[in-house]
């Protein structure tokens, strides 16, 4: 782990002359005693390679860089506290490219941690966690442009990169502010310590309305495991070519076995109808076999493919043909993620309407603002996916849209390990409406749990199915003590 390097807050900046100078937007309302501001930023990285690689929109990955955040805040009458962030980079997912590489994708990331993380250490202003976040997100913004050019990048880094880097720098704010109030970082949003309705981030229909309404105070206690089954991997063993001889299941079926499953997620390749369809075939089979074993009669799948189908006419043909070979299969299908280009607007011909008659249609990768929430609902999607690298602050307020407008809900983790899948688990269990946790990093990057497994056992090794969120119980996001 390289060591964190330290970002000061800078003293001259003075809170509203601050403001005008950097352009910092506004916030007419006068802070509240228990708002607090950014005292100290510290950040590093974390290297792991993976156990077994994973493909991402058709590339194969071996290996993550976690970005670490320790932020310090402080209340105007000096009272202080410590809070933690982590997050996977992601690059493949965030910041996909033909033309770039891996290290350049990822370079180009690492340099905007630095600039995200000067920006948070220079922002003088005093609030709360959420209103931090949104103030701060448009200099994020054009602090990646800024990096584009330095870094004389063939393609800008797009703004989900942009919330992936800004998002453990979110976290540690958020851990930060509910140890300073002595509670979880899902019992800040009442108007007790929130000085806006939702209206002021959300819309007019909002009025009245705080976030808190949409998040539980307290986790539910356990949640389905959504174990992931990626394009690289076996399904039997016939599939193996050589065992990694790990401790660690290899097959579906071991891992079936091994972490009594019935949520399983399936990835997709978007390209190859015959190959999809026959893909999820040989996983209903194997799990079908599988389950009749254990005496399980009912399991859930949901399809992946990543954004890369061409248009929804492959989608509808991909259930269609599901439906006729195995119908049974097709019954257990309990939602389909982001089938299509990421860029709503770009591709407004991609609507969902037939699609989400059959099953709820999500989008993961376009969800990176209320405006595109809003259009993929206008396109036909029935669903919205919640993640913990878009930031605290824009999950839950997705997620108290989402509530308003009946979506459905899931949560995925883009292979979260730590600090990072506490966060994202924590969001699952404190968000109504979410069925299942993702948590991929057991699978692909155990190396990077090892740490956390003894504190968080019913989170990092599954052996019934299901996340014990109830360990989800301290202060702040509850992975690091107060």
């Amino acid at each position: 782990m390289e060591p964190m390097q330290h970002i000061p807050r800078r003293g001259f900046l003075r809170a509203f002359s601050a403001s005008s100078v950097l352009g910092f937007p506004a916030l007419l309302a006068a802070p509240k005693s228990t708002d607090v501001r950014i005292k100290e930023v510290k950040f590093g990285y974390e290297d792991y390679l993976y156990r077994t690689p994973i493909k991402f929109g058709g590339t194969p990955v071996d290996r993550v860089t976690l970005l670490n955040v320790d932020c310090v805040v402080e209340t105007a009458s000096g009272r202080s506290a410590k809070g933690f962030g982590s997050m996977p980079l992601g690059n493949i997912w965030a910041f996909p490219s033909k033309d770039m590489p891996y290290e350049v994708t990822l370079n180009a990331m690492k340099g905007l941690s630095e600039r995200v993380a000067k920006i948070t250490a220079d922002y003088n202003e005093t609030r709360h966690p959420v209103d931090i976040n949104v103030t701060l997100e448009p200099l994020y913004l054009s602090a990646a442009e800024e990096e584009s050019r330095r870094q004389k990048l063939k393609a800008p880094i797009p703004k989900l990169a942009t919330l992936v880097v800004a998002s453990p720098f979110d976290a540690a704010i958020h851990d930060a502010f509910g140890k300073l109030h002595r509670r979880s970082a899902y019992d800040i949003y009442g108007s007790d310590l929130m000085t806006h309705d939702l209206s002021h981030y959300l819309g007019p229909e909002f009025k009245g309305e705080y976030l808190q309404q949409y998040v539980l105070k307290k986790p539910k206690s356990r949640m389905p495991l959504y174990h992931l089954v990626g394009a690289l991997d076996p399904i039997t063993e016939s599939d193996i070519q050589k065992r990694l001889n790990d401790n660690l299941p290899e097959t579906l079926p071991e891992w079936i076995e091994y972490s009594g499953l019935t949520h399983i997620k399936i990835k997709l390749n978007g390209d190859d109808l015959s190959w999809d369809v026959n893909r999820v075939l040989a996983v209903d089979r194997a799990t079908t076999e599988t389950q009749r074993k254990r005496g399980v009669k009912t399991w859930y799948y949901s399809a992946d493919f990543n954004e890369r189908c061409p248009n929804v006419t492959y989608l509808l043909d991909f259930l269609r043909q599901v439906k006729e070979k195995a119908p049974a299969a097709f019954g257990r299908i309990q939602y389909i993620e982001q089938p299509t280009a990421r860029d709503l607007k770009a591709h407004r011909s991609n609507v969902m309407h037939k699609a989400s008659k059959l099953r709820p249609v999500v989008i993961d990768e376009s969800l990176t603002d209320l405006e595109n929430l809003l259009l993929a609902r206008e396109m036909g999607y029935t669903g919205a996916a919640l993640k913990a690298c878009k930031g605290q602050a824009q999950a839950l307020l997705m997620a108290a849209a989402a509530q308003k407008y009946k979506m459905f809900l899931c949560v995925q983790d883009l292979t979260c390990p730590g600090a990072s899948l506490i966060h994202s688990a924590g969001i699952a269990a404190h968000v109504p409406g979410v069925a299942a946790i993702e948590a991929n990093s057991r699978q692909y990057c155990p190396a990077a749990n090892d740490a956390w497994e003894k504190r968080f056992p019913g989170i990092f090794d599954v052996r019934d199915g299901t996340v014990h969120t109830e360990l989800i119980n301290g202060l702040g996001l509850g992975a690091v003590p107060a």
